[in-house]
């Protein structure tokens, strides 16, 4: 299929590149020419800013911007053409007025533009009608084998809920690492732990695996922590809540 690839960001470039492998990718467009030409130049393609979307022909339109933006990209109109987006929480009829066919392909997973290991991207997509939907489909198997169907209700689910374990995740070790630094004791000794954790949950629930002293309700060490984080009061409280939730959960 001939694409056009409407942003030039995280998202963009990581799938623009595995499309680029299976189809042509004819045109980038985004509100910032600069990194419009540079994406263009790795896909090897035209590129302009948004004004000019309505001029470009091409088979399927692949919208990858911010959540907040899409609304607003999505003014132009392109009749028969297929058009997708790529965000988790904007519903699909969001481009109703751009093209009589149109759906989702949402990854699943935290992409970055310089990452040179592709992960395992899982792509939950949904089209307007059947027809859109296994036009999508068929696409999305093309660039990556893990396709599931997911409607505006399931993907907004999954999406909050990979707020919560790759975004929140992330921001405590951002604490734990800022804590460490204060305490002058090594982050990087937390690696392996937080590897193995990640590992374990691939074949069992983490409910099963919760270890560590609220668990066990272990208040003598409990004690110990929160009156070292007396001096971290941020932190102190994001413990005391966590510690709350695996009592009382």
């Amino acid at each position: 299929m001939d694409v056009a690839i409407i942003g030039s960001g995280n998202v963009a470039t990581v799938l623009g590149k595995l499309i680029a492998k299976e189809h042509n990718v004819v045109h980038v467009c985004s509100r910032n020419p600069e990194h419009a030409a540079i994406l263009a130049r790795e896909l090897n393609c035209n590129h302009s800013d948004l004004e000019f979307v309505n001029q470009i022909n091409a088979d399927l339109f692949l919208i990858s911007v911010s959540d907040a933006a899409i609304e607003n990209i999505a003014g132009f109109h392109v009749n028969d053409k297929l058009v997708v987006h790529t965000a988790g929480s904007v519903f699909i009829d969001v481009l109703k007025n751009v093209s009589h066919h149109y759906g989702i392909i949402y990854p699943l997973q935290s992409l970055r533009k310089e990452m040179e290991i592709v992960p395992h991207i899982p792509l939950l997509v949904d089209g307007n009608t059947s027809e859109s939907f296994y036009r999508i489909e068929a696409f999305a198997k093309t660039i990556s084998p893990d396709v599931k169907r997911a409607d505006d209700d399931q993907r907004l689910k999954l999406h909050t809920a990979a707020v919560i374990v790759s975004n929140f995740t992330n921001h405590l070790y951002s604490m734990a690492e800022e804590f460490c630094e204060k305490e002058e004791v090594d982050f990087n000794s937390l690696k392996p732990l937080i590897m193995e954790t990640a590992m374990r949950i691939q074949n069992q629930s983490p409910s099963v695996l919760q270890t560590g002293p609220a668990a066990r309700r272990d208040i003598q060490t409990l004690d110990k922590h929160l009156r070292l984080l007396s001096n971290h009061p941020k932190l102190r409280t994001t413990y005391l809540r966590l510690t709350d939730s695996i009592m009382n959960g």
